[in-house]
Formats: structure tokens, sequence, C-alpha cells
């Protein structure tokens, strides 16, 4: 089943899987979403069957699955958009804060390059020592907080490429994270930052909801903080959920503020991507990713809107 929206005057095909994240119910349906009067989906769909299992939180469950679906995303774009900037080789030292499971240096490890994980979360390290068990040998992950990691002393210790992704509208505290993250950093190698923009549909994850009302509501996020904390509650979603939540919206990030921060910190952007259709949408949704049009990537504030995730490659030499 599919949907058609038109959006900047372009024609995009939406499967029916994407259209229950966005909050689709009942049998014949209309959706109108309206920011700044520049984007209208209309939707006339029949629903035959309302699918029990929630995809976002199976994906959110099944680690495993997780880690697969990221590893084909990085396989399919990390990798080259990475390697347009800096060549990858067997020599080529990769590492990734907030790593997770691992999914997005799988490929990089295939290539035989020498990738490092850090993560906060034992579980997740755990699982990835488990998963890398049939990828790579020399595969290292560590437990730990990244900001209490000694930085190195040499540039050879540091890092040809460094990874983030999902991780910066985590953190409270992000001008001195990225700022320290540029210590790891070797003076050629590059930065590749991924990061869903707050104003997004679903940039609060409430996809993570356990109520499935709430877990298909878009922009629900935006609600003032008590508004939003009262109908979570309501929803019945438990303290750690609620927690979680608010905690996002606390750390919450947009375009302006992220550009502001590494230009701050003394970063170059050497290339920029904003995203319509987040091409982890493909694993996801069985959508083909899309470009937010260029001609809102000037549009301030606004882009944040229909931004779904955006990228950036930086470096850390500060142009003259």
């Amino acid at each position: 089943m599919e949907a058609i929206s038109k959006i900047a005057g372009q024609s995009i095909h939406l499967p029916l899987r994407f259209l229950l994240e966005f909050g689709s119910h009942g049998k014949f349906g209309v959706i109108c979403m309206q920011s700044f009067g520049m984007a209208c989906i209309y939707i006339d769909i029949k629903v035959k069957k309302v699918q029990k299992k929630k995809i976002m939180q199976k994906r959110h469950t099944d680690r495993k699955m997780y880690f697969h679906d990221l590893e084909v995303t990085s396989q399919e774009y990390y990798i080259d958009y990475v390697s347009a900037y800096t060549k990858l080789t067997p020599e080529s030292s990769i590492l990734e804060v907030g790593c997770g499971e691992g999914g997005n240096l799988a490929p990089f490890a295939r290539l035989g390059c020498r990738v490092t994980g850090v993560d906060i979360a034992e579980c997740r390290i755990k699982d990835a020592k488990a998963y890398f068990s049939e990828i790579s040998d020399t595969a290292t992950f560590a437990c730990c907080d990244f900001m209490k990691c000694p930085m190195p002393n040499r540039d050879e210790d540091k890092y040809d490429v460094i990874l983030l992704h999902d991780v910066i509208e985590h953190i409270p505290a992000k001008e001195p994270f990225l700022a320290h993250i540029k210590n790891f950093l070797k003076p050629t190698g590059v930065l590749f930052v991924g990061f869903p923009v707050w104003q997004m549909p679903f940039g609060g994850h409430q996809q993570i909801c356990k109520n499935k009302f709430c877990s298909h509501l878009p922009f629900i996020h935006l609600l003032p903080n008590p508004l939003y904390k009262l109908l979570l509650k309501m929803c019945k979603e438990s303290s750690g959920t609620i927690k979680e939540l608010m905690s996002i919206k606390e750390c919450r990030t947009s375009i302006e503020l992220f550009e502001h921060l590494i230009h701050k910190c003394g970063y170059s952007v050497t290339d920029q991507k904003l995203w319509f259709i987040n091409p982890h949408y493909k694993q996801k949704f069985h959508l083909t990713p899309r470009l937010l049009p260029h001609w809102m990537w000037k549009l301030k504030y606004s882009r944040d809107f229909f931004t779904t995730s955006c990228w950036y490659v930086l470096s850390n030499q500060t142009k003259k």
C-alpha cells in the first residue's frame, strides 16, 4: 500500500509501514502536517490489517536486528561518504564514540581498518564483542565514559576517522564533548557526525513509547514540558521511559545549535547533507533516501522541521 506525498513539488511514495510510524490509524485517514505553510502530506489509504508488532520497538529490543540494520546502512552510505574525504586502508584507524553494538563499524572492519568502539553501556559493549567475534579479531571495544578517556600524546596514536552517529542529541554538555573529540583526531583526520534534528516529527524519540498512541504521534515532543510529561503519564508510560524522553528533550539538538558549536570548537565543515528521508529508513521502511531540496538548506529554523537526519564531515583544521 502506498500514499503519495507532495513535498516541495516532488511526489514521494510512502509505504504503509512508514505511514503507521507517522500516526496513520483507521480505515481511511488524512494526515496534514504543516510547518511554516511549506508542506502538507495528504494520505488516502485503506488499511486492511494493522500490524500488531511495532516495528520500531522490535528494532530496539532485538539488538541483533538493530546491529544488522546499522551495518547495512553503514556499508551502503557511510563508507562511500567518508572515503570521499579520506582514503580507507588497512592502516586507517577508526573510532566510534557511542558505538552501541558496533553495527556502524562492521563495514570498516571488513575493509581491514583498525576499529575501536567506546560506549558507556556495558551490555552494548558485551554484545559488540560477541558480534565482532565473527567479523574481526582486531576490533577493540571499551566500556567507559568517553569524557574520562585520556587524550593521545602522539599524532600516530590518534584516529583517521571518528564516527559520531545518533549520539550528540543525547549529550547535555555538547561543547566540551566536541572539544574533547577534537583531541583524538589526527591533523588530517575527519569527523563524521550524523543526528536527527530535534524539530522533525520524531525528533523526541517518542517511538520508544510502549503506548501505541504516543509512539505513533508526531511532534508531541515539542509540547511544553508539563503538557508533554502529562501526556506521557496519561498514556501510562513507565517512569524510566518518561525520564529518558525528558532527558532527550533537555539535550535537544537543532541544526543551528550544532553549527554554532562546531565553529566555536574550531572545526571546519568539509561537507554537509540534510536528508528529508533518512538513509536508515531504507532498512526500516524500504524507503528510497532523499535529500532535502537544496534551496531549503538555507532556510534557517524552517529546515529543521523537514530534516530527519543531518550529516557533517568535519575537519580538525580551521580554514584560513
